[in-house]
């Protein structure tokens, strides 16, 4: 289901995320930053001005958002807002918890940033890495889901799997695929020893079809369209993820480096709300789809059938768009 609120609920949502972030003498400003990002580009409201809208409280929020989906939304958001906030504070992750408790909303992620708090950024990482563990089979390749990880030795037929795509069509996924780690100066997948490289091909497969780039900022705007294309536990995690690698810099995965405050990098914001508002035109998910079975397809067609449409600035730096 595309990440969409009902227009007669946006303005709620708006008002109690600005609730939300209203601690600590105000909102930071790369909160209210994403936040019109995310108000102008996904959802398209101009009329709505951060500065003078007012926010809800927790109990005014829960008695003007009466359905689940509307409510999960507004606390997926809500977190990426509590992940731009530099330092965290006691005050927003208590805040966040008082209006996931007062919507009915207990995801894991809250244990994350509670952890952050109470116990330090050592055990927070901890947290994040168990929870990214439980999810490397079901973001996977769909075809190596059911082959064992492998975590102490390179996997030499996974790489000779891969390299076949070499012998398929111009212009098809797959050739697609290897432009990409040739363009990036990337290893194959399977190449070295790693427990995430059943992880990698199903990833980078869908950086190809978004045709974005693996850059910091790209990474969340590619996990921005994922959530939005079906905001469903893996989806919703696979932002989360780089929201934890590239904004809060909770903890690194496989070779990846910490960073934090990837947000505030030039066009970054506005990167990952357009994403959002290209995954939600999706017309269905194609992050559980065999790519295997159809890289031999031309990229175009695929994306056709799944409704993805080009990025409004290809030419920007953090897309490519492969026609």
């Amino acid at each position: 289901m595309a990440f969409t609120v009902p227009e007669p609920m946006i303005e709620p949502v708006v008002r109690g995320l600005l609730g939300a972030i209203d601690v600590d003498g105000g909102a930071t400003e790369e909160q209210i930053l994403v936040l019109a990002a995310i108000v102008h580009q996904l959802w398209g409201r101009d009329d709505l001005d951060l500065a003078t809208l007012g926010g809800l409280t927790p109990g005014e929020l829960a008695r003007s958002l009466d359905d689940a989906i509307p409510r999960r939304r507004f606390h997926e958001l809500l977190v990426t807002l509590e992940s731009c906030r530099h330092p965290l504070t006691d005050a927003q992750v208590s805040s966040v918890e008082t209006y996931a408790a007062a919507l009915g909303v207990h995801e894991r992620d809250l244990a994350i940033y509670r952890t952050l708090i109470n116990e330090g950024t050592q055990k927070a990482a901890a947290d994040f890495e168990r929870f990214f563990d439980d999810m490397l089979v079901p973001r996977s390749e769909r075809s190596l889901q059911r082959k064992p990880i492998v975590t102490d030795e390179p996997e030499p037929e996974l790489v000779a799997q891969l390299e076949t795509f070499a012998d398929l069509p111009e212009g098809s996924l797959g050739q697609a695929f290897l432009s990409f780690y040739e363009r990036n100066g990337l290893e194959l997948p399977g190449t070295r020893a790693s427990n995430v490289n059943h992880m990698y091909v199903g990833h980078d497969m869908i950086h190809v079809l978004c045709g974005i780039e693996p850059t910091g900022p790209g990474e969340i705007g590619l996990g921005a369209f994922q959530m939005a294309m079906d905001d469903n536990p893996v989806n919703t995690f696979a932002f989360l993820s780089p929201l934890a690698l590239h904004e809060s810099g909770l903890s690194s995965i496989d070779n990846i480096e910490v960073v934090d405050s990837t947000l505030l990098r030039p066009g970054a914001i506005e990167l990952m709300a357009t994403s959002m508002a290209r995954g939600a035109k999706c017309t269905g998910d194609f992050t559980t789809v065999d790519h295997f079975a159809i890289a031999h397809e031309p990229i175009d067609e695929i994306r056709h059938r799944f409704g993805v449409v080009p990025p409004e600035h290809p030419d920007d730096g953090f897309h490519f768009w492969q026609h």
